[in-house]
């Protein structure tokens, strides 16, 4: 009799978790099509309610730091990315975006550690090194990292250019210049 009441509460909760998966999805893909359209804040309460109701799918939580980012909420977009990373701790794309994030709240510390953790895993990341550059270059606690500045800036304009990407190019050239004034260094 026990095992048929037990088989009997197993076969009633089974259908829930699918239920609960597919509620979860749609409330994430509602948060999506309402990114696309520029409706951020409406996207957030969507993210919110998908990870509500499943708090370990890392996607709600990546894209609601992007949303969070798109509305300049940075500290809620940090959060985000954290929870993302901590789900999955080898997704660059998440570091990168998260070493992003805090070169904006200019937490320079925490932007050397997840960019450099980037450009040290993912081959020939542009906007990793640029941005890896920015943050060594405004980095101010210790010793400058001046040839850190000099490398990995120079690296991000080689790579813009080789993947046709003149204005980002350009502009980290420009950072690149003033980096080389600012330490002394000749240009090339």
């Amino acid at each position: 009799m026990r095992f048929l009441i037990s088989l009997l509460v197993v076969s009633l909760l089974a259908p829930v978790p699918t239920l609960w998966a597919d509620e979860a999805l749609d409330w994430y893909l509602k948060g999506n099509e309402l990114s696309q359209k520029g409706q951020f804040e409406q996207a957030v309460e969507a993210y919110h309610q998908a990870i509500q109701i499943n708090p370990d799918a890392t996607g709600p939580f990546y894209n609601l730091g992007l949303a969070y980012k798109h509305l300049k909420q940075y500290e809620h977009a940090a959060a985000a990315f954290e929870s993302a990373l901590r789900l999955e701790p080898d997704n660059m794309n998440i570091a990168l975006n998260l070493g992003n994030i805090y070169n904006r709240m200019e937490r320079w510390e925490k932007a050397i550690g997840h960019l450099n953790r980037v450009v040290h895993r993912t081959k020939d990341n542009a906007e990793a090194h640029g941005n890896l550059g920015w943050a060594y270059l405004n980095y101010s606690k210790g010793p400058q990292f001046k040839m850190l500045v000099i490398v990995n800036l120079q690296k991000a304009v080689d790579l813009f250019e080789a993947q046709n990407m003149p204005e980002a190019a350009d502009a980290t050239r420009k950072t690149l210049d003033e980096a080389r004034k600012k330490f002394g260094y000749k240009d090339n």
